[in-house]
């Protein structure tokens, strides 16, 4: 088990049974008026009632819509963030395949955390419209679609995109409250949702990016937290089409974070199949990437073994924001080809061949 990591896992094993996390499907409260956490677990889709104004301290509070689209050569990266004493609208075009970034424009405001008020789900209707500075940012949506856009210069030339998605019938995602021990009122909540066919473009200038739903998925990483001013993880995601024996199509998503909170009551892990979560243990890495070791392949497994996949990277996108080692940000999302095998939870076993998708390695404080 990955070194730096382990020291959250006292209770790895326990994880060989799934039925032992803690399955939320009705609505609950999230937060009493004083700040303390009141839910622990996961669930299938956002069950947890969010009350931002219970949130303690209130200058801890970090909101965020984050979506990232990807045809395996090209991603896109669009996202808002409110983290209370300031936040950002931004957008970013990365080319997989050459391993460059061409256009990674942000527009960061000071204070407003009253003025730019995220959705208090993300997996249901919602809309959210606006503007930071010159950048303007939509997200909308809908029981069976979603659309986002974003416009904005960025050296001297316009950055304009727009996508749009489907949600199939009965979408299921994991949505994950993860406390943190002794802190009663620091929580990590997140809505990740896989298996979003995805069209649209990313013009820059002149240069327009096409992006079509036979090859393109979006996933959304939504986040409402209070958490320490340290932390760290892993998150993989991704997304894809698979031909099963008799030649129907199906679409496949994973998801696995680890490293954050206190895991006890649930793990942020599952597989996904044709719009059913189903839900897997604890995963790690055989080998810990860190700190030149990001380009090898990467070994994952979980302890039930129902997630059995290698990564063989293809680029590490690096970044480090560092405000004078005060607020840091360093990450290293690395997008490769997965091959191996996963297991649903009828027992069914899916071989996964050359699946594009990612996992970052982050060291954050903020």
């Amino acid at each position: 088990m990955s070194k730096e990591i382990q020291r959250t896992y006292k209770n790895y094993k326990e994880w060989e049974d799934v039925s032992k996390q803690t399955e939320y499907t009705e609505r609950t409260p999230l937060l009493a008026s004083d700040g303390t956490l009141l839910a622990k677990g996961w669930a299938r889709k956002n069950v947890f009632n969010y009350e931002r104004s219970f949130s303690k301290p209130a200058k801890r509070k970090k909101e965020w819509d984050f979506y990232q689209v990807s045809d395996g050569k090209y991603m896109v990266q669009i996202s808002f963030a409110n983290i209370s004493i300031g936040g950002y609208a931004g957008a970013k075009l990365v080319d997989i395949e050459n391993k460059r970034v061409i256009v990674d424009t942000t527009a960061i405001f000071i204070g407003g955390e009253n003025k730019y008020i995220l959705p208090a789900k993300g997996d249901s209707p919602n809309f959210f419209k606006a503007r930071v500075g010159s950048a303007k940012v939509l997200f909308d949506t809908k029981t069976t679609s979603r659309k986002i856009a974003f416009s904005m210069p960025y050296k001297n030339k316009m950055v304009e995109c727009e996508f749009d998605m489907d949600i199939m019938p009965g979408l299921e995602n994991i949505t994950t409250v993860l406390p943190f021990h002794d802190l009663p009122t620091r929580y990590f909540m997140t809505t990740k949702q896989n298996c979003m066919p995805c069209e649209g473009s990313f013009k820059y200038g002149d240069d327009v990016y096409q992006f079509s739903k036979e090859s393109s998925f979006c996933a959304l990483d939504w986040g409402r937290v209070n958490t320490p001013y340290k932390m760290i993880w892993y998150w993989g995601n991704g997304s894809t089409y698979i031909t099963d024996e008799k030649g129907e199509k199906h679409i496949f998503g994973f998801e696995v974070t680890w490293g954050i909170g206190d895991e006890s009551n649930a793990t942020e892990t599952c597989l996904f199949y044709d719009g059913k979560a189903h839900k897997i243990g604890a995963v790690d890495v055989e080998t810990f990437p860190k700190p030149d070791k990001y380009m090898e392949p990467w070994k994952f497994m979980s302890e039930d073994g129902r997630f059995n996949l290698t990564m063989t990277p293809v680029f590490d996108h690096h970044t480090d924001l560092n405000i004078a080692n005060t607020a840091r940000m360093h990450a290293h999302q690395v997008h490769g080809k997965w091959n191996g095998d996963v297991i649903l939870d009828d027992g069914t076993k899916l071989e996964i061949k050359d699946m594009y998708a990612f996992c970052e390695y982050v060291e954050n404080k903020w």
